[in-house]
């Protein structure tokens, strides 16, 4: 169970890493970077990031990117909070993969209803 406090820096360092994303792949076409999920450490030491990338197939060049450059990142986060937070907290980057399974999920019941697979609403209608 988080704390308010907790849940405050987690929203505070998402949005402040989105934009900054945001900005950063500006340059890069076809390259969508999107923070999913912050969870942070109940002594705020540890920031755990989520990071959605869309196209999936980019996503491995780019979380090795990110994590080699994750003092960076820290620095261009800490200039933006210094006035909200007095120590920024570590950061730890993750690809949320989400999206991919819940399409595989789906993939899945498609080609199941495709077998003559009947759901228990009742026969599907045209």
């Amino acid at each position: 169970m988080d704390s308010t406090r907790q849940n405050k820096i987690s929203r505070l360092i998402q949005k402040e890493l989105s934009d900054l994303f945001q900005k950063q792949t500006q340059g890069t076409r076809g390259v969508l970077v999107s923070v999913s999920n912050v969870r942070i450490s109940p002594d705020l030491s540890v920031a755990k990031v989520y990071l959605s990338i869309f196209p999936s197939e980019k996503a491995a060049d780019l979380m090795k990117n990110i994590n080699s450059n994750i003092r960076t990142i820290r620095y261009d986060l800490g200039q933006r909070v210094r006035h909200q937070l007095r120590i920024i907290p570590e950061l730890k980057f993750f690809t949320d993969d989400s999206l991919d399974y819940a399409e595989h999920i789906d993939n899945l019941i498609k080609e199941a209803k495709g077998d003559g697979y009947k759901s228990p609403e009742g026969p599907e209608e045209d």
